[in-house]
């Protein structure tokens, strides 16, 4: 895990195409190119095929409309993150209140999918800033982080994502997360273990100093 920026992926992928540098989920050029209609029509046809290759009967009344289900369910809400166009707009105000303590997010619910397994991970996010001239809307916190949670992740990334977001939206380094969850492809196969978590912290600017940091890990207790 980096807590201080993100590594740059360049080059090419297997069939070619070119990859998009991003610091944060790989993607190809050719994905913001495709409207959701045409997503979920090639996503459909490939996910019958995976069916029928596993054995399954799509002529069965409770499998046949499976693959449509799981297209829709991959482009509309699952990986909705991926698409650009869904980012969420951030609204901010002038912080006429003189503000000039942490504000703390508890207990935001983490929603996403595993990259490795495309399998959940469920949990929790704890964010918090120090206000400058401007503050952000609450609810603009938790937008946030669904937006991140809505794509193939790996908690690292995920939590550099949040902090990233935040810091470009509020103009501060005086941001920390806090992620806390549990990984479905480590409870649903391989070691099985299902009562393990993840915890994945970044701390910028002030809660870089000893102290303010642990305030903020007290508070989230209280």
């Amino acid at each position: 895990m980096q807590q201080n920026g993100t590594t740059h992926r360049n080059g090419i992928a297997a069939n070619g195409a070119a990859r998009i540098t991003s610091t944060e989920t790989p993607v190809l050029n050719t994905q913001q190119a495709l409207t959701d209609d045409e997503k979920i029509r090639l996503i459909t046809f490939h996910f019958s095929r995976i069916m029928e290759t596993l054995g399954l009967d799509l002529a069965d009344d409770s499998l046949c409309e499976t693959p449509a289900r799981v297209a829709k369910m991959f482009v509309t809400e699952a990986f909705r993150g991926l698409n650009e166009s869904n980012r969420p707009d951030i609204t901010l105000f002038e912080n006429g209140y003189g503000y000039s303590e942490m504000l703390i997010e508890r207990n935001i619910t983490v929603y996403s999918y595993c990259e490795h397994h495309f399998v959940p991970i469920i949990g929790k996010a704890h964010v918090a800033y120090y206000a400058g001239s401007k503050v952000i809307g609450l609810s603009k916190i938790n937008r946030i982080v669904q937006h991140y949670c809505k794509r193939p992740q790996v908690q690292e990334r995920l939590t550099e994502d949040i902090a990233g977001a935040l810091k470009e939206a509020l103009h501060v380094e005086d941001v920390a997360v806090v992620i806390d969850a549990a990984h479905l492809c480590v409870a649903s196969r391989g070691v099985g273990d299902v009562n393990s978590t993840t915890l994945t912290a970044h701390y910028g600017g002030r809660f870089r100093n000893e102290e303010t940091r642990k305030e903020f890990l007290s508070l989230l207790k209280g």
